[in-house]
């Protein structure tokens, strides 16, 4: 049974593992707008910057999130031609 879910947003995808995940609910106290257990889904990864999800997720002390980073979209808008 595959106990790993990805959450996607714009910016950032937050993977998290719930068979790993200690409940120490750093992500909650440390970024509450993105990683809320009332809510659903849970985790939010648009309700902050991509920076403050990223040092969020890192202070996870079980590693049960992880960060799979998506292209930098003023990159792609600036490869754009102009009409």
């Amino acid at each position: 049974m595959d106990t790993r879910k990805d959450y996607v947003g714009e910016r950032v995808t937050v993977s998290y593992d719930r068979s790993v995940c200690t409940h120490a609910a750093e992500c909650v106290r440390g970024l509450p707008a993105v990683f809320d257990v009332n809510a659903r889904p849970w985790i939010q990864p648009d309700h902050a910057t991509r920076e403050a999800v990223i040092a969020t997720v890192a202070l996870c002390p079980s590693k049960a999130l992880r960060i799979e980073r998506q292209p930098d979209s003023s990159q792609a808008d600036s490869s754009r031609a102009v009409e």
